[in-house]
């Protein structure tokens, strides 16, 4: 059955008139399904018992079940949802000052290798569909009877290789009609998918860009991410002064702390000459231990 969560409002129009009701049904459903987080088609209380019989037989709400729940000390809340076809993927809730962040999935396993990811060993399965990044959005809100105020795609696969599912479920988070989150509380992480930033920017869209770089040379760069033997630092570099000038946004450079290995004066002077006079930002992050791939691997 096809997921109704899939479609954002200018598709879910057509799939309603093609089953031969009016296309203002759909802004009724997307009500129901983003606003109320309804889990039945029986609760959208003002179709017509025909329209939600006709719903049952053509689409599924798929909401995930959750496998594992755990609560850290300081609040983070880290999820294991099965996507009800033997595959699972985490979804992690933390609590700011600023708001409460989801950081979401894009992907079933991961193919991009880089060593200090807690992707990395999990097997790429496949790419998750639009509905099923959204449904992340929706299972914790609904466990946790909250509003989300910020998106981070920064959890398991490379949300640019699957570049336009990741669009579409944007489209939907950000509409007034969907979950309406401001595109710029909305945030896209990247190890250095070349084409697509330069895709990214001509979308002159306004949520913001994450570029994962961690080492400021390709001998090295490349010990730790694979990607840079495809898309060196070079290319990488000029992709993004494309997309600050395109935009006129600022990049964030993720910057993973490793103790004597890239937390040193010297590889701080390579960072600098390399990102000199660019309109960006450096977020330093400690490297911590990898405890999630055991779970994903005792579910599989």
């Amino acid at each position: 059955m096809k997921n109704i969560k899939d479609y954002n409002i200018k598709e879910l129009k057509k799939e309603l008139e093609n089953l031969g009701e009016k296309p203002y049904r759909a802004e009724q459903i997307y009500k129901w399904l983003y606003k109320e987080n309804v889990q039945t088609f029986d609760d959208m209380t003002d179709l017509s018992l025909d329209l939600r019989k006709k719903l049952k037989e053509e689409y599924t709400l798929s909401n995930f079940e959750i496998i594992e729940k755990q609560i850290s000390k300081d609040g983070t809340v880290k999820y294991l949802f099965d996507l009800l076809d033997g595959n699972a993927i985490e979804t992690v809730l933390m609590e700011y000052k600023h708001g409460r962040t989801i950081c979401v999935s894009s992907q079933v396993g991961c193919k991009m290798g880089c060593k200090f990811c807690a992707s990395t060993g999990i097997a790429f399965i496949r790419n998750l569909t639009s509905g099923e990044i959204v449904q992340q959005i929706l299972s914790v809100e609904k466990d946790m009877d909250i509003k989300i105020s910020n998106i981070v795609f920064m959890g398991i696969g490379e949300p640019l290789d699957n570049f336009d599912n990741v669009m579409k479920a944007i489209e939907i988070i950000n509409s007034p009609k969907g979950l309406e989150i401001g595109a710029r509380h909305i945030s896209i992480s990247t190890c250095g998918i070349v084409p697509k930033i330069y895709e990214l920017a001509d979308r002159d869209m306004q949520s913001t860009l994450s570029i994962s770089l961690h080492q400021a040379t390709d001998e090295k760069r490349s010990s730790l991410m694979p990607i840079n033997n495809k898309y060196n630092i070079e290319e990488l570099m000029k992709a993004c002064k494309y997309y600050i000038e395109k935009t006129n946004k600022r990049i964030s450079f993720e910057y993973a702390l490793a103790k004597e290995e890239n937390d040193n004066k010297a590889t701080a002077d390579e960072l600098i000459k390399l990102l000199k006079g660019m309109l960006c930002h450096v977020n330093l992050i400690p490297i911590n231990k990898i405890e999630n791939r055991q779970i994903y691997k005792e579910y599989k």
